[in-house]
């Protein structure tokens, strides 16, 4: 498995994965779920969508929207078994292992919580002229 400090020093080279950013409405979801559930729900879709051996429809089994890990999915390079292999260094053809996909959980929630934290950073405070 590669290191994930090296993963995200070379996530911003892909000119495709670091075009992803949180919407508004993953942002909000976020907000109101709370990361513990968001981190749950990852976990949840590593487990079915992800770990088998050979995932039904994989390379296209993680949506485009419709959940912020969705989008972190594919801003990671978590989305399928190719990418995994790419750019994580697991093997594809063989099950993931509980730490393979907590490996997988970590370099989502990192990302979701890079996002979240810009975000936040990046709200303008309101001051008296």
């Amino acid at each position: 498995m590669r290191n994930l400090n090296d993963l995200f020093a070379a996530l911003p080279k892909s000119r495709f994965r670091s075009s992803f950013s949180l919407g508004a409405r993953e942002r909000a979801y976020f907000a109101a779920k709370g990361r513990e559930t968001v981190m749950n729900h990852a976990r949840d879709f590593v487990a079915r969508r992800l770990a088998p051996a050979v995932p039904p429809n994989d390379g296209r089994q993680t949506p485009f929207r419709g959940h912020p890990v969705f989008i972190a999915q594919h801003a990671t390079a978590t989305c399928c078994r190719g990418c995994l292999a790419k750019w994580h260094r697991i093997a594809a053809g063989v099950a993931l292992t509980p730490e393979e996909q907590e490996h997988v959980v970590a370099a989502i929630m990192r990302w979701l919580d890079g996002q979240v934290t810009q975000k936040s950073a990046a709200q303008p405070t309101q001051q008296c002229d």
